[in-house]
């Protein structure tokens, strides 16, 4: 089978990101079996970009995106040592206008529902 042409650009602006977290908490169909995913099939890209914000951590948060479809949401995490929390550490976008908003995250995962995935993999 054919891969689909996938979008180069990993990258997701924050402000993208927060719809698609607030999209996912308030979707109480998404447990609906119809819905179901048992995984996560995720760009190397979307990994080697958060890696490189060189954060001791990696936090994924799950959102659903434009097209209705669960998504993973990547941003690096550093210890605030004075609160003992890792807090979120963003990518920045070098092509953003100056005054808009240039944090961005990285997200390139494909939710695998039942029968999608590696079905010889004892995980799925």
């Amino acid at each position: 089978m054919a891969e689909e042409k996938k979008p180069k650009n990993v990258s997701v602006p924050l402000t993208t990101a927060e719809v698609w977290t607030k999209n996912y908490r308030d979707d109480v169909s998404s447990n609906r079996p119809n819905k179901k995913v048992n995984s996560y099939l995720v760009n190397r890209e979307t990994l080697e970009k958060v890696l490189q914000l060189n954060t001791s951590k990696v936090r994924v948060y799950v959102g659903v995106n434009d097209k209705k479809e669960n998504t993973l949401i990547f941003v690096g995490a550093e210890l605030e040592e004075k609160t003992a929390i890792y807090r979120d550490v963003f990518g920045t976008d070098e092509s953003c206008v100056e005054g808009e908003n240039s944090d961005i995250v990285f997200d390139f995962s494909e939710p695998n529902p039942p029968g999608k995935g590696d079905n010889k993999s004892p995980l799925n």
